[in-house]
């Protein structure tokens, strides 16, 4: 492992996080065990961890399997197999309801081990997932045309009514609104210094939908109003918003997720990467194959990358702290350098 995969692992280790499982083993010298990072004994001290890839490779340095846990079991392999045919399930079930002991029955996994393991992996429940992908549905036959109620049939809503009804919290602007292209929705945007340059950040009354790091104020400006082409956008003038402040103290070290709602809107595959985006710890990495595995897709590396590339809200999705998996910083939107500078000041807290 590279030091930055080292310092990675050391925390999840810290952290009992159950999400590195399967991805590398830790051993003790003085007890000569391996575990996975979730196991349940008591934390040794650093200088006493050995961490190999896999558990073949700690049984060839003479580590014997613990029998708490279990490294060598196969069962995270098998319930991330469940996690992803448990979403190819719900994608293609979108006309009707899907209970979790259905979901349970189809994927061979009991309703709570199935659920625990879905919002783990990917942040939300599969309700939540089953949602997504139908709003997404509906989002995309409005945008082609489709009246509200023939795109609500097809999205497999039962009635209008309850896509209005949850429009605020999960389009965040109603389904007409959505057909006309977003017309006439109303956001703000400030423009100020930063220690790594200018910042844009852009908001609407629900939260945070642009943050952009830059050079020049102008370019940032073009930018922002190409991605938001029928909005009305508005300058903020000399007010700055708190939700700003927030923002620029973040990189002094102060976590901004917390304080700061997040109106970024995107598919459903988006946003889980997204989501797994905003559980990495500060002064932490991961590679593109990690964030993959752990929405349940571990062949969708491209597919993270090109989330992590369409990011609108630099720092409150930390796609900073996604490298590649030879420990090459890979790219960033905003400058190589700004990633670079990021992860300096992150791991320096």
């Amino acid at each position: 492992m590279s030091p930055a995969e080292t310092t990675t692992a050391w925390r999840a280790v810290q952290h009992r996080d159950a999400k590195y499982d399967g991805r590398f083993v830790y051993a003790v010298h003085s007890t000569r065990i391996f575990c996975r990072p979730s196991c349940s004994s008591r934390r040794p001290t650093r200088s006493r961890v050995e961490f190999f890839d896999t558990p073949r490779d700690a049984e060839k340095a003479g580590y014997r399997a613990c029998k708490r846990c279990r490294p060598t079991s196969a069962e995270p392999r098998e319930i991330d197999r469940a996690v992803s045919k448990a979403c190819t399930y719900l994608a293609s079930h979108l006309d009707a309801p899907v209970t979790l002991a259905a979901l349970a029955r189809e994927t061979g996994v009991s309703p709570f081990h199935l659920q625990r393991a879905f919002k783990r992996a990917l942040g939300i429940s599969p309700r939540e997932y089953h949602d997504a992908e139908r709003r997404r549905r509906l989002s995309t036959r409005l945008r082609k045309g489709d009246s509200v109620s023939r795109a609500t049939y097809e999205a497999g809503f039962g009635s209008s009514s309850r896509v209005y009804e949850r429009s605020s919290q999960s389009l965040g602007m109603t389904p007409a609104t959505v057909r006309k292209g977003g017309a006439g929705e109303k956001i703000q945007f400030s423009i100020v210094s930063t220690p790594l340059g200018r910042l844009l950040a852009a908001y609407t009354e629900k939260g945070v939908c642009a943050v952009a790091l830059g050079d020049d104020d102008a370019a940032l400006e073009r930018s922002f109003r190409a991605d938001f082409p029928k909005a009305q956008i508005l300058a903020a003038g000399s007010a700055i918003h708190e939700w700003i402040t927030a923002i620029v103290r973040s990189l002094d070290g102060a976590s901004p997720s917390a304080a700061i709602p997040v109106d970024a809107r995107g598919t459903a595959f988006q946003q889980r990467v997204w989501n797994a985006l905003q559980r990495i710890p500060r002064g932490t990495t991961l590679s593109y194959s990690d964030v993959a595995r752990q929405i349940g897709q571990p062949s969708a590396v491209r597919a993270v990358a090109r989330a992590c590339a369409t990011n609108p809200v630099a720092l409150l999705i930390p796609c900073h702290r996604v490298i590649r998996g030879d420990g090459d910083l890979g790219g960033y939107r905003w400058g190589i350098e700004r990633k670079e500078a990021l992860l300096a000041r992150e791991s320096a807290d």
